[in-house]
């Protein structure tokens, strides 16, 4: 109750020129703080967003802190000259919304793309206001002796409400500057990082984050004097949840590393797994993400990637063979007719002349003779319909300007006449 008594009597002492002065000094910060964000935002602008500076000026990091500093000096400042009532209770309020700020932006930061993040949020900021509210009113001490009652035994280990509270709050904000510093690292390792270096950096990645986490975790209950011998009866259902129901998920984060460490598939690599051919985008610990050529994205668990067979067509060579196929008449001169298909097909943008393309015989169909055009392309990623149309449109030009026919199924239909119908007796033959 002494903050809140202390509030009182500030508000009490408040007088309106003291009242406006203070004032004024909160918008001088706060304008303070967003000119030095405008600035700073302006010099790194070519930048990639980082947790300081958000998606507008005053939604990063940076602001809610250069507010919160600029209240700090100003407080500090005026304290023997004015009671400082609003200060008092800007402090506070721009504490809190440092806390939601750097929350959220480590958040999204962490996991970009997370639909769940965005219902954290919400739940960070209602806490944080909730303590504030009961910080300001007095009522904290108070709730803390309450939960400080409510007490249970764990592995013969006392553990209260108050202390899981705390070391649920002491591991959240762990977790958020783990996240943080992993991210960072991550960015820094994986910044300008092609093929093979980029799955040596995303493994290195990978496990400096799982390895802060954990540090993290342990550091977090260990300061709120929980001991983590008291987490060994947890420790032990988990074990046996993991030999039981979670085989195929420890089995999946095992794999990601194994990927990531033998080389055998590279971010970036042309493979096909299950009938689904595309470029691999992304190798996280639980699985991998394969997009198509045509735009389509796979999630493939990585202990498929590791037990199955999976064709990768660009660990030895990124060449890429294609074919196609032509009918001619019977009677087509092919002595003729195969090589000038080779040297069309040289002059097809994007065809290999190393190996070169080939024409063979395939098939004596039975509306024609059927060729094979087979030729190589090294830039898979950019499509192989396209150079296969290429070709085909060429192949068709060239027969039609030489009279080439490109024989077609024909059917012939024999109409048979009706058959005459019986003649139909009349009455007079009836009788």
């Amino acid at each position: 109750m002494q903050d809140l008594q202390a509030l009182r009597r500030a508000f009490a002492e408040l007088t309106p020129y003291g009242a406006l002065l203070e004032v004024a000094m909160l918008v001088a910060s706060l304008s303070i703080a967003y000119a030095l964000v405008w600035l700073l935002r302006g010099a790194r602008r070519g930048e990639v967003r980082s947790i300081w500076f958000g998606a507008r000026l005053y939604d990063g990091v940076l602001f809610p802190l250069a507010a919160l500093l600029a209240g700090v000096m100003l407080r500090w400042a005026l304290k023997e000259v004015l009671p400082v009532g609003l200060l008092r209770l800007a402090v506070p309020i721009l504490t809190a919304l440092a806390v939601i700020r750097i929350s959220v932006q480590v958040l999204r930061t962490a996991f970009p793309h997370s639909t769940l993040v965005r219902r954290l949020e919400r739940n960070v900021s209602w806490l944080v206001w909730l303590g504030l509210a009961l910080w300001l009113t007095g009522a904290l001490p108070f709730v803390m002796d309450e939960m400080e009652e409510v007490q249970w035994r764990v592995g013969g280990t006392r553990i209260t409400l108050l202390m899981v509270v705390q070391g649920a709050l002491s591991a959240g904000a762990v977790m958020l500057l783990v996240l943080w510093l992993s991210a960072t690292i991550e960015a820094q390792m994986l910044k300008g990082a092609v093929g093979g270096s980029l799955s040596a950096r995303k493994i290195a990645a990978n496990a400096t984050r799982a390895l802060l986490l954990t540090i993290g975790v342990l550091f977090a209950l260990t300061t709120v004097g929980i001991p983590v011998s008291a987490l060994s009866v947890v420790g032990g259902a988990i074990g046996v949840g993991i030999g039981l129901g979670l085989q195929k998920l420890a089995a999946n984060y095992v794999s990601g590393f194994v990927i990531l460490a033998e080389g055998s598939l590279r971010i970036g690599d042309l493979v096909r797994v299950d009938n689904f051919e595309g470029h691999i985008t992304d190798i996280k610990t639980r699985y991998t993400v394969i997009r198509a050529l045509n735009g389509r994205e796979s999630i493939v668990p990585n202990e498929m990637m590791t037990t199955q067979r999976v064709e990768n067509l660009s660990l030895a060579d990124p060449n890429v063979l294609l074919s196609t196929s032509v009918q001619v008449a019977y009677g087509t001169d092919l002595d003729l007719l195969i090589p000038e298909l080779v040297d069309l097909m040289q002059r097809v943008p994007r065809v290999l002349s190393n190996p070169g393309p080939g024409v063979s015989l395939s098939a004596f169909a039975a509306d024609g003779l059927e060729l094979t055009l087979s030729f190589w392309i090294a830039d898979a990623q950019n499509g192989q319909g396209n150079v296969r149309s290429a070709v085909n449109l060429a192949v068709l030009h060239s027969l039609n300007s030489r009279g080439i026919d490109i024989p077609f199924p024909q059917r012939v239909y024999h109409m048979l006449p009706a058959e005459s119908a019986p003649p139909v007796p009349d009455a007079a033959g009836m009788r």
